[in-house]
This record gives structure tokens, C-alpha cells and sequence, in this order.
């Protein structure tokens, strides 16, 4: 396995893991000064519609980058396959 941060997709993990938990900081801030400030109903469902946004992005970046793997994989085991090395 490459090491972390060294290969594109590497890259693309730390980007992904920074995205999940730079949405799980902005949603918790987000509810906490929204009770603090006695924020309404609907501008925290804002704010929670963000956050999930934010995590449908980063499931869809994990999905595209899981992609990228199975597909270069694929394309090792094809090389292989034709004596290609």
C-alpha cells in the first residue's frame, strides 16, 4: 500500500477525512451557537441541511475514490494477466 499523502488518491483520502471533519466542527459550532443565541427552528434546519450536504459530498468523493482503486486494480490484474509486468 503507497504511503498516505505521497499518491494522488492519498491525497484524495486525507481531503476526504479532512472534508467529514471539517462538517462535523461547522454542524456542532452551528448547534451550539444556534441554542446560544437562541436561534429559530428554521435557520438551524439551515444549517443542518449544510452539514448533510456537506457529508453526502464527502460519501460521494469516498465513492469516487473507492472507484478509482477498484478500477486500477482492474487494470493490474489485466497486465498481468497478458504477461505484461
Amino acid at each position: 500500500m503507497a504511503l498516505e499523502g505521497k499518491t494522488k488518491q492519498g491525497r484524495a483520502g486525507q481531503r476526504v477525512a479532512l472534508i467529514v471533519a471539517g462538517t462535523g466542527v461547522f454542524w456542532v459550532l452551528a448547534i451550539l451557537i444556534g441554542t446560544e443565541y437562541g436561534w429559530s427552528g428554521e435557520v438551524r434546519l439551515i444549517f443542518d441541511l449544510a452539514a448533510l450536504a456537506g457529508f453526502g459530498f464527502a460519501l460521494w468523493q469516498t465513492y469516487q475514490l473507492w472507484r478509482a482503486r477498484q478500477n486500477e486494480q482492474q487494470g493490474r490484474s489485466i497486465k498481468n494477466d497478458k504477461g505484461d509486468t
